[in-house]
């Protein structure tokens, strides 16, 4: 990766996810997660705040840039969870099967370049029972909106990290071996909506 990856993009994103629709997002569905957490694609940490610590014992985080890695490490060192990070993408995750209680999933689907083999991972690592949260961004039911993702896609995902528009993200949860057992999808106040439909929800392996 190279200096815009690693020293300004995380800058942006921790912005973008620091933000108080997205935060709204994370108070309401973080709390979700109990038992041993993984969460796919931790960033700069901004989950951490909204667990419950009466049912969290630990959250593994994997995040493949170092530069978010950097800068998770202050969120981590307030939290009174115990936390891991590894480096790592969710294409290859380094636990063993039926490792973790939940996996989360915030805004994270977006930019994984193979998203159906991180699907794959996170069913792999699920105990039996276990829930997938997940908050995305993604593809609007308005076809005046797809319009517009379309063609801004092209330019988001180079300077969004690999953010990608368009992607259906209940069909492909759905589609990676998931089913969802509860579903909420609208527009982010306050947000483009190009870029602000948000699906949140929960799914179980099937």
């Amino acid at each position: 990766m190279g200096f815009y990856d690693e020293r300004i993009l995380p800058n942006l994103l921790a912005c973008a996810c620091d933000s108080k629709p997205v935060a709204n997002h994370r108070k309401i569905m973080v709390p979700e997660a109990s038992g041993r957490v993984l969460e796919v694609g931790m960033g700069s940490g901004p989950n951490l705040p909204f667990y419950d610590a009466a049912r969290v014992s630990q959250v593994i985080g994997v995040e493949p840039s170092a530069g978010m890695r950097r800068k998770a490490q202050r969120a981590i060192a307030r939290q009174s969870i115990p936390v891991e990070l590894l480096d790592a993408p969710g294409e290859a995750l380094p636990l063993e099967d039926h490792a973790v209680d939940t996996v989360l999933l915030a805004f994270t689907l977006c930019t994984i370049p193979d998203y159906d083999q991180a699907l794959a991972e996170m069913r792999r690592v699920l105990k039996p029972g276990g829930r997938l949260v997940f908050m995305e961004h993604g593809l609007a039911p308005d076809e005046g909106i797809v319009k517009w993702q379309r063609r801004l896609e092209p330019i988001w995902k180079i300077t969004g990290g690999g953010c990608h528009l368009t992607r259906p993200m209940d069909r492909l949860i759905e589609a990676g071996g998931f089913r969802i057992n509860r579903l909420e999808a609208d527009y982010e106040p306050r947000t483009p909506k190009f870029a602000g439909y948000v699906y949140r929800g929960l799914a179980e392996a099937r």
